[in-house]
């Protein structure tokens, strides 16, 4: 048995369960806010939300790959060249 690739496994699959309850709580809190704002199930608050929830995805995603850049991150799993 391979622990590495367990841990690794491991590893990943936890940091797509909180992932998924981070993404809940801010889907959440996006969609009480605009109702806060009377926006909440008009279709100008549908795109508010839609447009908020992309920005924040693409602002995380781009500092989470230059923080992997920074450290030298590599992915967990390599797969082999085809050829």
């Amino acid at each position: 048995m391979n622990h590495k690739a367990l841990i690794q496994t491991m590893i990943a699959l936890a940091s797509a369960a909180f992932g998924l309850v981070a993404a809940l709580a801010w889907n959440e809190a996006i969609k009480a806010t605009l109702a806060y704002l009377n926006l909440g199930d008009s279709l100008a608050g549908l795109y508010t939300y839609a447009v908020i929830a992309t920005v924040l995805a693409i602002v995380v995603l781009v500092w989470l790959g230059k923080l992997a850049a920074r450290v030298g991150g590599e992915a967990a799993f390599e797969r082999e060249a085809e050829g």
